[in-house]
């Protein structure tokens, strides 16, 4: 959780997120909530009544803290979504967190937030469809089986094939790449696949899953992606969108270090890249990408 705190100050720091450009969002209303996932499991969740089971597999001890900045992260997507409309861009600086299954919680995650926003705004008549690409390196299991049979919301997951979840789900788009993969294979892939889902997805609006647990040296991660390389998949990406039109809201998704301070270092990659690929877009006075 403390890396959250630090990659704001970071970019607080380096003078990226400031108060004319960063946002908090509230609690997610119910029926946002619902949306996506069972009222009975969000029941279950906030009045901590899990069953132990359901607990570990969660993979978080329960608090009052957790629900409070579980039940906001969500509209920080959702919130970003929209800034992501109106202005081209917008940076999460939480979120990703697509594990998070309908009725159950999996590998941290308890809601998930890119199937939140997706339904909203759809719901909401804000898109008429949407991409999610999601290059954590964990397949987007939750996503995928929370959108399964919503044809407007395409979902596209990069992930390492020898990796969480055993059990894969079937995501619009799956991309396997190997376990020990390094920077020019997996660059190459990120590139052909987001061409292809963008090309089948025809979107208004790509949510994009900025994982930085591809790193070479992260713990849960099993590839060997550099920081270069990190930083040369968002800047693809971004400037992707870009060329193409394509409004974007960005997450942060799974990373992992005892180096909380490395850690928050290599999340704010997206955003560093988000305000390079931007910085000739907007007018002098709004020269700035959007942060929550």
């Amino acid at each position: 959780m403390e890396k959250f705190g630090l990659l704001q100050e970071y970019l607080r720091q380096k003078s990226l997120a400031t108060e004319a450009n960063t946002y908090r969002p509230g609690s997610a209303r119910m029926d946002v909530l619902e949306l996506a996932h069972c009222p009975d499991y969000l029941r279950r969740f906030i009045h901590n009544s899990q069953s132990a089971a359901e607990i570990r597999r969660m993979g978080l001890p329960w608090s009052e803290g957790l629900v409070r900045r579980t039940l906001i992260s969500p509209n920080g997507t959702l919130l970003t979504a929209k800034l992501a409309l109106q202005n081209g861009i917008a940076c999460h600086l939480a979120g990703g967190t697509h594990h998070a299954h309908r009725d159950f919680a999996s590998g941290f995650c308890i809601l998930n937030d890119l199937a939140i926003a997706a339904l909203t705004l759809l719901a909401q008549k804000k898109v008429t469809r949407v991409l999610i690409f999601d290059c954590d390196v964990h397949q987007g299991d939750g996503t995928a089986t929370i959108l399964a049979h919503e044809p407007r919301a395409f979902t596209c997951s990069v992930h390492c094939e020898k990796n969480f979840p055993v059990r894969k789900a079937s995501s619009d788009l799956d991309v396997n790449i190997a376990k020990g993969a390094t920077d020019d294979e997996y660059l190459s892939r990120v590139h052909e696949s987001f061409d292809l889902a963008v090309d089948a997805a025809k979107p208004d609006l790509v949510l994009y899953d900025a994982g930085v647990d591809i790193y070479e040296h992260d713990p849960l991660g099993l590839l060997n992606i550099s920081l270069a390389g990190i930083r040369a998949r968002d800047r693809m990406i971004l400037q992707a969108c870009k060329n193409r039109g394509l409004p974007v809201a960005t997450v942060i998704g799974g990373g992992y270090d005892d180096d909380r301070e490395a850690l928050a270092r290599r999340h704010a990659i997206v955003t560093e890249e988000a305000f390079a690929v931007w910085a000739a877009h907007f007018q002098p006075q709004k020269n700035r990408v959007l942060t929550c």
